[in-house]
């Protein structure tokens, strides 16, 4: 597993399962690194136990180890570990806590544990033993033997299972995904339990199984089938009074809790007890019931149901005994709305002795109309014996008598497929106790329910086990992968997986692997995802229909963006609406289940549903074409205010200014993406300039390797291009991106590069612009007198020009390299002259660049006020251009100054704001910085374990950036702590 380490795209191995012996408590490991997770959290190397260290770095293991090469982002980490009260420095914490880790754990540089991936951290997996490994392996082999009517041997792997426990789970472990996980295996150990005492019941050893229900009863006294299986174990025991008395216990405290009698079960093994009806009693065999009296329009069981467990714990809880209760089920086509009402009905249905009617109300039928309400409520009048001839025809009339008719009854009604709530609202019934529920493929705002839930795809774990239950479990590794890509492929709705896997029953010469070849194309897809009269394609034709023409138009342009999710400026853009009127139209989208809404504001369409609105969006090119073009002519737009490109006062609408467009910008996701959309829509101009335009917002985020691929896309289509002075341009940025990338030599090519063509194409704009990063690489390289020679000539050419931009790039660096070589007053003059630049121009940035140059100066010769002074500032003007590089080194500066000055709240507070506000994915070099400075300060004010918090993550981050001399500084000051 550790060789693969460096590729993200390769399918997780398993972890090794560790042996359920026990040795001092612990599963025997082999030699190398082993864990115990079903108690409290232990490792070992070899047979040495490890120190993992707080509870908290304890936590982050957990989420690593119980994902093995699986890349886990920071954000994530840190949202498993703390919740909803993270620390105010955010991710940052994340590479102390890695680093610790990994001297916990050991390893080598070439083969660690844990190493950094794009994006986040991946914990190898290769040779490390767990016991929850083992557990599933156990607990399949019981299933197996139970299935197989072997009850010794299933009790045998039960018993094997239950004694890796060792207490509780992970015990004492904080963060919401440790609790996910300990609540998992609780009630997995309690499922076993059960298991195994059931098979002890089928076996005749029932003073056995008494010895183990009666603990596990005290301990779970409201668990309704160990209380069935007690009952049966001491009735098998001869103990037909305690049998009795355990339904009396369990019916007191259920009535007294939650308002409800037992369920089926209980009751049925109660009567049989009374009744000494043995044959009821025997393991394994079902009562024949006798045809109940009430009406029982239930559909047929069609087995278990496929995830959505929290659902149907939602719709089968407690309701107000003295009150209609009404559910409302909602969810795109497909996602079974239907199977998980009718499922939650069949466990209510022992709660509502009057009967249980379903109605189908024919809300999206192709070959039906709706069902008016007046039919139904005839049809419901007649099920609970109203007489034909006493029923009205007024659908008022109708309603009251629906009313009368169920006063006095505790009924269960499902109203399946409903169109909207005007439908549903006359057709609730009127007894109290009563339960509705009621699904539709809109969210019904308009009915009073007191529970909602709203359906989208499963869980991958659901998704597979539901194909699974129909085709099989996949018997080797490459079959496992080809279900799982059948999984994705079906965007693991319910329908699509259930029609794929009728599609293999009825193919057997068919593998996974062969349907997932014709399920790869877009265009055969949803074809092929047909059974039958059962269509996933139809399904959400149906849907598609029932939308106003407006909201048709954006459903087709939302499969055609270039990001997965969009708001309602990038949506208005597309169809030349106001945000205000893209808004309604989303929002309607989302109440007919079309579209999702993943976080306030943004909408995506759900992978099988985009399939089908990029098909619709294929016959509408003119429409496609121009909606594109006014989205490329967005992006374009705020990338150049974003850039100061635009001057503030001249800001496009919506954005009133740079710092609106550079936040909109942040929220768009990807930008390479648009630019290679802004490609395959035919829009390769659009493509140049917004991959020139981006690359201002990208850098100061830490966002190079986006940069890179951005401006790579619209370099390699150059020659579809109009505008030529793209081909210079495009050089130089990309070159920049090489600067930001520390790669002094790539750049300096691309430079020179983009000035040869610049030169030759008379634009010298481009040739000042480009003398500007030659100038950069050289001195960056070592060779300052050739670099300022190169600066010295960009700013001629520059200022000839009036190019402001160029001169204040080139003037920066020049300032810069004085400052270097102990120029330091004429650095302050170039840096001076810069700000007056920016006052004259209005902008923001530029004078907050020229401050925070002044300030970091100033504070290296002592003048540690006028470098507060200048640092502030500029932390103020970063603020209003939204340049968080700018701001964070000017905090982290200003935190120095302040405790040069002798004020360490001052200096904490600016640091520890600085590294909050510091960018997910920002330069290494600028983080090692910060937390260097912030540790000298801990030290000062005597945070010592703060302190080499902020040192270990330095050590961590220059070893990953590969900078030597930060690591030596980083290392030196760690051992001051």
């Amino acid at each position: 597993m550790r060789a693969n380490r460096a590729s993200g795209g390769r399918r997780p191995r398993k972890l090794r399962i560790m042996s359920a012996e026990r040795e001092g408590g612990r599963p025997v490991p082999g030699a190398g690194l082993g864990f115990t997770v079903l108690g409290p959290l232990r490792a070992w190397r070899g047979t040495t136990e490890l120190d993992l260290g707080p509870v908290r770095q304890q936590a982050f293991l957990v989420s690593l180890l119980l994902r093995p090469d699986v890349t886990t982002s920071r954000q994530r980490l840190l949202d498993e570990v703390w919740g909803d009260e993270p620390p105010g420095t955010g991710v940052k914490v994340v590479p102390g806590y890695v680093y610790r880790l990994r001297k916990s754990l050991g390893g080598t540089e070439q083969d660690p544990v844990i190493s950094a991936d794009r994006g986040g951290y991946r914990f190898h997996g290769a040779g490390v033993e767990l016991d929850s490994a083992r557990l599933d392996e156990l607990a399949a082999a019981a299933d197996r033997a139970r299935r197989a009517g072997d009850p010794e041997t299933a009790v045998r792997n039960c018993c094997d299972a239950l004694a890796l426990f060792d207490g509780e789970p992970l015990a004492g472990l904080p963060g919401p995904f440790a609790a996910a996980r300990r609540r998992e295996w609780v009630e997995r150990r309690l499922a076993l339990a059960r298991q195994r005492a059931d098979c002890l019941l089928e076996l005749g050893r029932h003073a056995e199984a008494v010895s183990e229900l009666s603990a596990l009863a005290v301990a779970h006294p409201g668990d309704e089938a160990l209380a069935v299986l007690l009952m049966r174990a001491l009735h098998g025991s001869g103990r037909r009074a305690d049998a009795l008395a355990v339904f009396t216990d369990l019916r007191e405290r259920m009535v007294a809790d939650l308002g409800v009698e037992p369920g089926a079960a209980a009751q049925r093994v109660q009567r049989a007890v009374l009744l000494g009806d043995e044959a009821a009693l025997a393991p394994r065999r079902r009562a024949v019931a006798a045809r109940p009296a009430t009406r029982d329009e239930l559909p047929a069981d069609v087995g278990p149901l496929a995830g959505r467990e929290q659902e149907l714990a939602l719709l089968t809880g407690a309701a107000d005994p003295g009150a209609v209760s009404v559910a409302a089920v909602d969810g795109v086509a497909g996602s079974g709305k239907t199977a998980l009402a009718v499922t939650a009905a069949r466990a209510l249905r022992a709660h509502c002795p009057a009967g249980c009617l379903f109605v189908d109300l024919h809300g999206h039928r192709e070959d039906r109309e709706a069902l008016p309400p007046e039919r139904v409520l005839r049809r419901l009048l007649r099920a609970v014996g109203v007489d034909d001839s006493a029923i009205p025809d007024d659908v008022d009339e109708l309603a009251a008598s629906w009313r009368a008719a169920t006063n006095r009854l505790r009924l269960l009604v499902v109203l399946d497929d409903a169109t909207s709530a005007a439908q549903v609202r006359p057709l609730l019934p009127a007894g109290p106790g009563s339960r509705v529920l009621v699904t539709s493929r809109r969210r019904l705002a308009g009915l009073d329910a007191a529970h909602r839930v709203s359906l989208g795809p499963l869980d991958d774990a659901a998704a597979r086990g539901l194909l699974g239950g129909v085709v099989g479990e996949p018997r080797d590794e490459r079959e496992r992968a080809a279900v799982a890509e059948l999984v994705r492929l079906c965007g693991r709705l319910p329908l699509a997986l259930r029609i794929a896997g009728a599609r293999l029953q009825n193919r057997p010469m068919w593998t996974a692997g062969d349907l997932v070849a014709r399920l790869s194309d877009d265009e055969a897809r949803l074809g092929e995802l047909t059974a039958g009269d059962r269509s996933v394609e139809a399904a959400f034709r149906l849907s598609y229909r029932r939308i106003p023409v407006p909201e048709r138009a954006a459903f087709r342009a939302l499969s055609r963006a270039p990001a997965p999710e969009l708001d309602c400026i990038a949506v208005a853009a597309m169809l030349d609406r106001t945000p205000a009127q893209a808004l309604r139209m989303l929002e309607d989208l989302v109440d007919a289940n079309l579209v999702q809404q993943p976080v306030a504001g943004r909408y995506r369409l759900h992978d099988l549903v985009a399939v089908f609105a990029r098909r619709l969006a294929a016959d509408e090119t003119a429409e496609t074409t121009a909606a594109a073009g006014r989205l490329l002519d967005l992006y374009l737009s705020a990338a150049r205010c974003a850039g100061e490109v635009i001057p503030p006062e001249r800001a496009p609408a919506p954005f009133r200014g740079v710092r609106e467009a550079a936040d909109w910008l942040d929220s768009a996701g990807d930008l390479s993406d648009v630019v290679a959309y802004a490609v395959a829509t035919g829009h390769v101009d659009h493509a140049c300039w917004i991959a020139e335009a981006v690359v201002d917002q990208l850098l100061p985020r830490g966002r190079a390797h986006e940069c890179h691929d951005a401006v790579r896309i619209a370099l390699d289509h150059l020659p579809e291009a109009t505008d030529q002075r793209m081909v210079a341009a495009l050089r130089s940025s990309l070159g920049a991106v090489e600067i930001a990338r520390c790669r002094y030599p790539q750049a300096l090519t691309l430079f020179e590069d983009a000035a040869a063509t610049a030169r030759r194409r008379g634009e010298r704009g481009e040739e000042a612009r480009a003398k500007t990063g030659i100038g950069m690489a050289t001195a960056m390289s070592g060779a300052r007198a050739e670099g300022l020679a190169a600066l010295d000539e960009a700013i001629r050419l520059a200022t000839e020009l009036g190019d402001d931009r160029t001169v204040e790039r080139a003037g920066s660096v020049i300032g810069y390299l004085r400052h270097l070589d102990g120029e330091h007053e004429a650095a302050l003059r170039w840096f001076a002259d810069l700000h007056a630049l920016g006052e004259k121009l209005g902008s923001t940035g530029m004078m907050g660049r020229a401050l925070c140059h002044t300030g970091s100066v100033r504070l290296v010769v002592g003048e540690v006020d006028a470098a507060a002074e200048a640092l502030r500032a500029a932390a103020d003007l970063a603020e209003r251009s939204a340049d968080p590089a700018l701001l964070t080194t000017s905090l982290t500066r200003l935190g120095s100054a302040e405790q040069a000055r002798g004020d360490l709240t001052a200096a904490l507070a600016a640091q520890r704001r600085a590294l909050e506000l510091f960018p997910a994915r920002g330069h290494a070099s600028m983080e090692v910085e910060l937390r260097d400075r912030l540790g000298r300060t801990c030290l000062l004010a005597g945070l010592r374990d703060e302190a080499r918090e902020h040192f270990e993550a330095a050590v961590a981050l220059a070893e990953l950036a590969g900078r030597p001399d930060e690591l030596a500084a980083a290392r030196e000051a760690l051992r001051s702590c």
